[in-house]
């Protein structure tokens, strides 16, 4: 089996559940076969290929692993490490998305749509939301830090996605649909990633037994990617009164069991699809295609930015031109060194110069063997 070298890959895919890298991988434009070399301490195999250029590392939390932001911290801190030439990170996966249809503009959240964590002046792009201390007052927390995560995602990666907002808002479906398109009909272990369909996306409001009504859209504006704060803890919310309690006093466009430990280890993008409502009647059903959504935004992003191999040939040949450059004003100073001391040694005597054969005697008795040494 062929041995891959962590070197050559720079950038880390994280999918932590078996449906999201399965999407990943399907994302990818080639699948490099091998393995990467593993010793003690490895935890981890990661998954290989490139995609738009760039060589991806596609790391994955083991079969059967509890998830959260404890494993998700200890998978993105060892696949930091273990690539060395390492320069972004991507989460991508699922969410519970989180609708706020009396905001204005409503921010009417779809099934399948792309979720995209984004920070500003006063929040971060991710908030964990169950970090904190318990103040014993009904459950209330005391969030750390107000829930925001310091580290902020990497400017690389904000640019990419702020040039794709800009360009495309809020029509973003037509830069990443065709990526979806190419794969949507591939199997995982239960089905495909096809769309569930629109009949079947359901929102229910707290302790309502009929779902909200809304219209569904026209199949050309099918997804839309919503940025904004994505909420991330340790416990799985399945209650609409607790998702709307987090809405409205954070902000959060969605919730999520993994940025939170992400983020502290590495600066991730944070890319996710709709899967449910955080509400009692979650299920897995839509988690195929969330994923496919979100893997494909997330290839949309690598599309924007320009391999790491373009920007080092290009580095490489600029410091090349600048060494041979600089090596020949070297030479012309050693040049006008050796000039100033010929100079130098004629009109004060200190240094001699002689030509020809055999030993001479000169001055103080300065002795030189053969022609052109210098004696002082």
């Amino acid at each position: 089996m062929k041995h891959l070298r962590p070197e050559d890959y720079s950038v880390v895919w994280i999918a932590p559940l078996p449906i999201e890298a399965r999407a990943a991988i399907l994302m990818l434009d080639n699948e490099h076969a091998g393995n990467f070399p593993v010793g003690p301490g490895d935890d981890y195999v990661f998954h290989a290929g490139d995609m738009c250029g760039h060589n991806i590392a596609i790391a994955t939390l083991p079969f059967g692993q509890e998830y959260g932001t404890g494993s998700a911290a200890a998978l993105a801190s060892q696949a930091k490490k273990f690539f060395p030439n390492f320069r972004f990170g991507l989460l991508v996966g699922v969410a519970a998305g989180i609708p706020d249809l009396q905001s204005t503009p409503p921010r009417d959240i779809r099934l399948g749509d792309v979720l995209v964590g984004t920070g500003s002046v006063d929040r971060s792009a991710v908030l964990a939301y169950d970090l904190g201390r318990d103040k014993g007052e009904q459950g209330q927390i005391e969030l750390l830090r107000h829930g925001h995560i310091q580290a902020e995602t990497e400017s690389i990666l904000s640019s990419a996605i702020g040039r794709i907002m800009i360009a495309k808002f809020p029509y973003e479906s037509e830069l990443f649909l065709q990526y979806y398109n190419a794969m949507k009909d591939k199997r995982h272990s239960v089905g495909t990633f096809a769309d569930p369909g629109q009949e079947q996306d359901k929102l229910y409001q707290d302790a309502e037994e009929n779902p909200v009504a809304r219209q569904p859209r026209p199949e050309t504006e099918r997804t839309r990617v919503w940025y904004g704060s994505i909420g991330s803890g340790d416990k799985l919310v399945m209650n609409a009164k607790k998702r709307d309690e987090l809405r409205d006093k954070y902000g959060i466009i969605g919730l999520e069991m993994e940025a939170a430990g992400t983020m502290n280890r590495m600066r991730v993008g944070i890319i996710r699809g709709a899967c449910d409502y955080a509400d009692g009647r979650k299920n897995d059903d839509w988690q195929p295609y969330a994923a496919a959504m979100a893997a494909a935004y997330a290839k949309a992003v690598l599309s924007t930015i320009p391999p790491t191999s373009d920007r080092t040939d290009k580095r490489r040949n600029k410091h090349k031109t600048r060494d041979r450059s600089e090596s020949d004003d070297d030479d012309d100073d050693d040049d006008d060194v050796r000039q100033k001391k010929r100079r130098r040694g004629n009109s004060t005597g200190r240094i001699t110069i002689f030509k020809g054969k055999g030993n001479q005697n000169v001055g103080s008795g300065g002795i030189s063997i053969g022609g052109g040494q210098y004696i002082g």
